[in-house]
């Protein structure tokens, strides 16, 4: 039977359009490095990074009035891991415009998404930045992980030490002794000098040297090795027709676009997935694991070589078919032609579709159909009383950036209530020629018993204002579960200023779990998180909470306007905070038989 598929998105390619800012595997075989050296005492210093995003970044984009704190981690060292709530601590207590405070993770090995939710989870009125190659830790002059750099207003080093003395290679101290990194930013704050200027750390070591070259005598080539990874985990998108901008079915694919193919293979940018590992066991995962990437690593290294045509697995097949459900039962159209601009932004439209659902009406495949998919950035869908304006309350599914149709399992199905009508929200994107699209919505009625109806509880805000310049404002929404539930799966949404999004189930005897933590929330790439077949059980009155944080400031590249405060609003200037729960009631057997031509109970 098909898996539940509920705003699944399939991985829109970034190869070429996030940032750099870290070395490529095919990079691993230099033996030189070109990070600047330790910048000389006095002397201001700039570097580069990347940010959760992966987007490069520079250390003087995040300065601060009277300076800028950067704290390194790792994953895996556990005193930079007791350290960094009290850098949340400390960020929270000289919090900008003062001073910004930066957590970087430097460990070799570490993913960007995992290390940015230690971050969200332990210091969350930080940002994150992760230093692929190192540039940042040798420019800074760091070797150990618990290393705290303060610069001042002029980025001048003028304390590179310990947090304080707490937590030791030999164990925890009872008491932390002075607090020289407090000290020395209350001594900046007051216009003093730092009384104590470098402290020594106990930290993890820094592996800042030049990655091992792969061995050439035993090169993977691209038929027997790499064929079998692309088909796998890129050509879902990455194929003719599909939603990357280019194939990756044959060497010459690749052969155009090597380095970056290394760079966001090592960075972990593809194959896409914006969740924390630690939190939720979900079906549609993506990811290659350390074998695979220092397989392709090899590949890169050896020169790329194609081997023998002989080597390689049978293609891959793709569904030829219109409509990704199948064929639809209805098709409801928008009436009239959309013209776009050339240029500009384009406010948010509304169109209703023109049919009234007269009786109520079950539906277990939905797909949104724009003609020009270049334009369309997403689009929500929501079932409303005829006459109704459009509302999230009403939410069934959407089309977001590479996102797939809402493809239910058998006998679980929408109901669209009588006297309903569906409403589409548009968010449309220019592309420098003024074009005309045609927007459809196909419906396929259910072929089988309904047992249960697909609902959506939304834990949300509504009555938030983020402040100006505000780096990490929190917001929380919260709903309790009314009935015993099945959860199928989670989304968020958030607009341009949105970061990260926490979503916890609290039970009614007192326990608690991250059901999902995405520490680099991106508005043009939002994809579901889906459970497996049996779901995931949640009791009766278990309270569904989603924490938020928002980046008001003008470290975030992407904020509209950093100098004014934001409220909630539809448009994309404004901001969301929204946090799906797709379930069906636990043990519910309704028994319809629905008649699948006009998806109408039958008597």
């Amino acid at each position: 039977m098909p898996r539940t598929r509920l705003l699944a998105v399939a991985p829109l390619l970034l190869l070429g359009v996030a940032g750099a800012g870290a070395a490529t595997l095919r990079a691993q075989t230099d033996a030189a490095t070109t990070a600047p050296a330790v910048a000389a005492a006095g002397e201001p210093v700039d570097a580069t990074l990347t940010d959760g995003r992966w987007s490069p970044r520079r250390l003087s984009e995040f300065a601060g009035t009277a300076g800028t704190v950067v704290f390194f981690t790792a994953i895996d060292c556990p005193i930079a891991q007791r350290y960094l709530p009290r850098i949340g601590e400390l960020a929270r207590e000289f919090a900008p415009p003062r001073f910004r405070f930066l957590v970087v993770s430097a460990g070799r090995g570490d993913g960007l998404v995992d290390a940015a939710a230690q971050q969200v989870e332990a210091a969350p009125a930080t940002t994150f930045g992760k230093d692929f190659d190192g540039a940042l830790a040798r420019a800074l002059g760091v070797e150990r992980t618990a290393t705290a750099v303060v610069l001042d207003a002029s980025r001048t080093i003028v304390y590179r030490g310990r947090v304080d003395a707490q937590y030791r290679y030999a164990g925890t101290m009872p008491n932390p002794g002075r607090a020289d990194l407090h000290e020395a930013l209350a001594d900046i704050a007051a216009g003093r000098p730092v009384a104590v200027a470098a402290t020594v750390v106990e930290g993890c070591k820094l592996d800042l040297s030049a990655a091992p070259a792969a061995a050439a005598a035993a090169a993977p080539t691209f038929f027997r090795d790499v064929l079998p990874l692309l088909q796998q985990h890129c050509q879902d998108c990455h194929r003719d027709g599909g939603e990357g901008p280019f194939a990756l079915a044959k060497p010459t694919d690749c052969r155009a676009h090597l380095e970056m193919i290394g760079e966001v293979v090592a960075e972990r940018r593809m194959p896409p997935w914006y969740g924390s590992r630690a939190h939720g066991d979900f079906v549609n995962v993506r990811g290659l694991d350390d074998s695979q990437r220092a397989l392709i690593a090899a590949w890169l290294a050896a020169g790329a070589p194609d081997g023998k045509a002989a080597d390689a697995p049978p293609p891959r097949t793709f569904p030829q078919q219109e409509w990704r459900i199948g064929e639809p039962d209805l098709v409801l159209k928008v009436p009239a032609p959309i013209r776009l601009p050339a240029e500009g932004y384009v406010p948010y439209r509304y169109f209703v579709l023109p049919y009234r659902f007269e009786q109520d009406t079950w539906v277990e495949g939905i797909e949104i159909k724009p003609e020009l998919k270049n334009s369309l950035h997403h689009c929500n869908l929501a079932r409303v009383q005829w006459g109704q304006p459009f509302s999230q309350d009403g939410f069934v599914t959407g089309q977001v950036p590479g996102g797939d149709a809402m493809v239910l399992d058998p006998g679980t199905a929408v109901r669209i209530p009588a006297g309903s009508a569906l409403v589409l929200q548009a968010h449309y994107v220019t592309t420098g020629a003024p074009v005309v699209d045609r927007l459809r919505v196909g419906l396929r009625f259910p072929r089988t018993t309904v047992d249960r109806e697909l609902r959506v509880l939304i834990a949300h805000d509504s009555r938030f204002e983020i402040p100006a310049g505000a780096p990490a404002y929190p917001v929380q929404g919260r709903r309790t579960l009314k009935t015993a539930a099945r959860g199928i799966g989670l989304f968020v949404h958030m607009h341009l200023r949105g970061r990260d999004m926490t979503v916890t189930a609290s039970t009614p005897d007192g326990g608690e779990e991250k059901l999902l933590v995405v520490p680099n929330y991106n508005f043009d790439w939002q994809q579901s998180y889906r459970w497996g077949k049996e779901g995931r059980l949640f009791a009766a009155g278990t309270r569904i909470a989603a924490l938020a944080h928002f980046d008001n400031s003008t470290s975030n590249p992407f904020n509209p306007d950093p100098t004014v405060p934001v409220h909630f609003g539809q448009e994309t200037v404004d901001e969301m905070m929204y946090a799906f729960l797709f379930y069906t009631q636990d043990g519910e057997r309704l028994g319809l038989s629905i008649d699948p031509h006009t998806g109408r109970v039958q008597p």
